[in-house]
């Protein structure tokens, strides 16, 4: 494997997760879609750099470099930054410019570049300058805690769109997806993960996830066989 990396949750709730890991040699691999941005900080031959990133609408391939250390902040659906609409970074690296050594540009101010110890206290900062926001609307539509009746669907689209760059059925398309690719590699039969996951067939799977993970029904399903 040529990247070593590990998890943590995080107190903040605009943060979905906090990561760190450090690439052991030059590789790639597929890139699986994103619905949630990232704030990635790259530092690589003592170099840092902050790079927005993301949501990815589709499978791609990324790639690194060999020595380089790297942490993700991935934020919840819902947060954004309300002078970068995450809609202008869809599919996109956009990294910020440095303000030294060890600090970056961010509306107007210089900032330190955050660590794994201290990324919640950086998060933290953020929403305190309401640099960062959430919509609770977002997640409250996405656990079906609100009624068509209470909002008008266009209104709801609209704060989907501004929030997170993305359509509720999008967003949707995604997470199923994803849990037809974790049916798979349990070991669940293609037939069987089309029935739970409520796909028309066969080719309707194949077709969604090779968009959204990148593979095939049958590579998932073959790259999770024992061996």
């Amino acid at each position: 494997m040529s990247i070593r990396a590990e998890a943590k949750l995080s107190d903040v709730p605009y943060v979905e997760m906090i990561m760190r890991g450090r690439t052991e040699s030059d590789g790639a691999s597929i890139r699986p879609a994103e619905r949630h941005w990232h704030m990635v900080i790259v530092r690589h031959q003592d170099t840092p750099r902050l790079l927005v990133v993301g949501p990815w609408t589709k499978a791609g391939v990324a790639s690194w470099q060999d020595g380089a250390e790297i942490l993700w902040i991935k934020f919840k659906l819902g947060t954004f930054m309300p002078h970068l609409p995450t809609r202008n970074f869809l599919n996109t690296e956009t990294m910020l410019p440095q303000a030294g050594d060890q600090s970056f540009w961010l509306n107007g101010s210089a900032w330190q570049f955050p660590t794994y110890e201290n990324a919640d206290t950086f998060v933290h900062r953020l929403v305190r300058d309401q640099l960062l926001l959430s919509d609770p609307l977002i997640n409250a539509t996405l656990q079906d805690q609100v009624s068509p009746h209470e909002i008008a669907s266009r209104t709801v689209r609209h704060r989907f769109l501004h929030s997170t760059g993305l359509t509720q059925n999008f967003i949707r398309q995604v997470e199923r997806a994803q849990r037809a690719a974790a049916l798979l590699r349990q070991g669940v039969s293609i037939l069987d993960t089309v029935y739970e996951t409520g796909y028309f067939d066969q080719p309707h799977l194949t077709r969604s996830l090779k968009q959204f993970i990148g593979y095939t029904p049958a590579q998932i399903l073959q790259s999770h066989q024992p061996k």
